[in-house]
């Protein structure tokens, strides 16, 4: 019998892709979580692909015995049962950067859309209302000269980087794990602590995982360290930033405004109050999921299987497990 991939089913996957990319000599099942088809292929499957799903825990790891390797097409992995899967000896990855553009790109249009107003742009011309009812009073900023504060320079993080240097923009970054001088120079980057980041950015980008320490890393106290012209961009997941505390500095202009992609509960409860700002723009967490990086991310998902058959260690293992 060859080695079995089972993959969950996912509206953000493209299954044909997938099993155009499958390894030759592997048994590729695709079968939504906990559905019968996805039961009864578990019991022998060596590979797990897809997201992180609370549901793979300690009794799942003991329904698939033969498990290898739990590798995850996305970047973030909260969802993850950590302790479960560190009791089974599973080596959960990521997905090695394959959205990492997308995402940074996502950011970058988030700047831009909040800078400019777009939304508010869009609704006046379609509403017959061409520049609004006072344009005097209407402020649109310029990303050139402006200091971007990063939270976070992992892969993503240092694509950001890259892109805001395209756009003329001064870039400090803060991560708990220093990148050296050299590599500084050839991102055109510079380190400064959380708080020098806060209070001297005009825009702040978050690119951290979630965990029990980044959570709600961003609240009241931090955002009152931000200036009021300045902007909070997250792409990144929504506990990150203490949802309650940003919607207040929003409402009283504490700052100018935000660019979200990713929201404390999701979906987001159709009473949110970010939903009635007119200082915020909203995606529904798809900066990563693109056409472009399905191939990289089911390549990278495959590669990871065959190190594991050829008795070799996987890459992008999650820190917390390395």
């Amino acid at each position: 019998m060859p080695p079995r991939i089972v993959m969950m089913d996912s509206a953000l996957s493209a299954a044909e892709i997938a099993r155009e990319l499958a390894p030759s000599g592997m048994e590729l099942v695709i079968a939504p979580f906990g559905s019968e088809a996805f039961k009864a292929a578990i019991g022998e499957a060596e590979y797990l692909v897809g997201f992180g799903n609370r549901a793979i825990d300690a009794g799942f790891y003991a329904a698939a015995p033969k498990l290898k390797l739990f590798q995850l097409l996305s970047a973030g992995y909260d969802t993850v049962d950590i302790e479960a899967a560190r009791a089974a000896g599973i080596p959960v990855c990521n997905n090695g950067g394959a959205n990492s553009t997308a995402v940074a790109e996502h950011a970058l249009m988030l700047m831009l859309a909040t800078c400019r107003r777009l939304v508010w742009q869009h609704e006046n011309v379609v509403s017959g209302r061409w520049r609004g009812n006072d344009p005097g009073s209407t402020k649109l900023y310029e990303l050139r000269d402006k200091t971007l504060g990063i939270v976070g320079l992992g892969a993503i993080g240092k694509k950001v980087a890259r892109l805001a240097n395209a756009f003329g923009m001064t870039v400090h970054y803060y991560d708990i794990r220093r990148v050296s001088e050299a590599e500084e120079d050839a991102l055109s980057v510079r380190f400064k602590l959380l708080g020098e980041i806060l209070r001297g950015s005009d825009i702040v980008s978050l690119h951290v995982p979630l965990t029990p320490a980044s959570k709600h890393m961003i609240g009241a106290a931090e955002l009152a360290r931000m200036k009021p012209t300045a902007y909070l961009v997250n792409t990144c997941r929504g506990p990150v930033v203490d949802e309650v505390a940003l919607t207040a500095a929003l409402e009283a202009g504490t700052i100018a405004g935000a660019g979200l992609d990713v929201f404390d509960q999701e979906p987001p409860s159709a009473d949110n109050p970010l939903f009635r700002l007119k200082n915020v723009v909203l995606t529904p967490h798809y900066a990563g999921p693109t056409w472009d990086n399905q191939q990289a991310r089911f390549r990278n998902a495959f590669d990871n299987c065959q190190r594991v058959a050829r008795g070799e260690r996987p890459l992008w293992v999650i820190p917390e497990l390395a």
